[in-house]
């Protein structure tokens, strides 16, 4: 008897958590992708660049990025990726056949369902970037993304509390679990994932300073990552300390040794070295932060703004303070004054009230030596007072002279 039967393949999901769907879900798509990557992989060896189709071209040229860059900047490809891998595959076009009206024709299917310009835009730099490694390969000889026009940005115009917004904040979360959270992102203008990153060690209480130097993202494959790679060079930065903000933080220290006597060996000790953690030691989720302030916006009926508009917040009332926009660029950390200018250039009123002050003062005639023609009709018309002023004062002393001769007639006669 033959006891041989088919053996089936698995693949652990390496998930310790039991009943997350979700995850499992996820785990599994993921898996997925990456076995057909391989196939596509095999396919791309053996295949002529003729017959390669240019969704297979980008599926795999997107599993290969895993890895050399940021996990969240994958994730966030990742979405687009699939819709364009899906579309391209259907239309059944080659690589080498992908011309740009192919792709205008892309950018019209997704304008159809409501998209932002923006997101037009995200799509045509990942296909860019695809395309122009197909270039490097020398699978084709150009790219089709160069021969049309660049989708266009839409100007963003940041929401943000202003002075009076902001003090009806801090006094509704007196108590609440992000209080020092949304006092530091305000303050200092942090990103959701700079305010998380923030641990004890960057906090120098002796010389006053604060260094971001550190951040906390979450991905859904990854979950949450603690890096020091910085968003950029300039993100990395060092900071006075606040008054204000160093005696919270004090208290937040105490707190947390408090929580952590009181929980004894249920107290998380894993992220005891960050300063952003909850009442059990447990690192805050940077979505924790984005629904909570929406839970506080629509209990107290404040302003819907984004937890990251605290960083516009933080700015605006800067520049309505007088500060110059360079200063800013260093505080929030922006690579380039450029970027800086772009956000908060509408926001700029103290430049405009000194811009108007200049021309002001540059077209104030009355400052400046008058005219020829206007300094002789000045210089006749103060002569012309001059003479006036004269006569007047001849005929008062003619009145003078007369009213005396009548006097004295009025003397002789009398004695007479």
């Amino acid at each position: 008897m033959n006891f041989n039967k088919d053996k089936h393949k698995w693949v652990s999901t390496g998930l310790t958590d039991k009943g997350n769907k979700r995850k499992a879900e996820e785990k599994l798509n993921e898996i997925l992708r990456e076995y057909e990557g391989l196939e596509i992989e095999k396919n791309l060896n053996t295949n002529t660049k003729s017959k390669l189709l240019f969704s297979d071209y980008l599926l795999n040229w997107f599993l290969n990025l895993k890895g050399q860059i940021e996990e969240i900047t994958y994730e966030g490809y990742q979405h687009n990726v699939n819709e364009m891998v899906e579309y391209f595959k259907a239309k059944y076009i080659y690589l080498t056949g992908l011309n740009p009206y192919h792709i205008q024709e892309y950018y019209a299917h997704i304008k159809k369902r409501g998209i932002s310009n923006n997101t037009v835009l995200h799509h045509h730099v990942i296909l860019r970037k695809a395309l122009q490694n197909a270039v490097k390969t020398d699978l084709i000889t150009s790219n089709p993304c160069d021969k049309i026009d660049r989708p266009q940005k839409e100007q963003y115009k940041a929401e943000f509390y202003n002075k009076k917004e902001l003090k009806e904040l801090f006094e509704v979360i007196i108590g609440d679990p992000l209080e020092l959270i949304i006092h530091i992102a305000a303050y200092y203008g942090l990103r959701r994932s700079e305010v998380l990153g923030l641990k004890w060690s960057a906090i120098d209480y002796e010389n006053k300073m604060i260094r971001i130097n550190h951040k906390v993202v979450e991905t859904k494959q990854e979950g949450l990552i603690c890096k020091n790679k910085m968003k950029n060079k300039s993100s990395n930065r060092t900071l006075p300390l606040i008054s204000h903000i160093e005696q919270m933080l004090l208290i937040e220290k105490q707190k947390q040794i408090e929580n952590k006597k009181l929980c004894g060996k249920s107290y998380c000790t894993k992220y005891q070295e960050y300063v952003c953690v909850n009442s059990i030691g447990e690192l805050i989720r940077p979505d924790y932060l984005t629904q909570h302030i929406r839970v506080i916006q629509n209990q107290f009926k404040l302003k819907r703004i984004r937890f990251h508009d605290l960083r516009h917040s933080c700015a605006s009332l800067m520049l309505a303070s007088g500060v110059p926009m360079k200063q800013i660029q260093e505080w929030l950390g922006h690579s380039t004054f450029q970027t800086t200018a772009d956000i908060y250039a509408h926001l700029d009123y103290s430049s405009k009230i000194s811009s108007a002050e200049s021309i002001s003062k540059a077209l104030d005639f009355e400052e400046e030596s008058k005219p020829e023609i206007v300094k002789e009709v000045n210089e006749e018309k103060s002569l012309e007072n001059l003479q006036l002023e004269i006569e007047s004062m001849q005929n008062l002393l003619k009145e003078k002279l007369n009213e005396q001769q009548r006097q004295k007639r009025k003397q002789s006669d009398s004695e007479m």
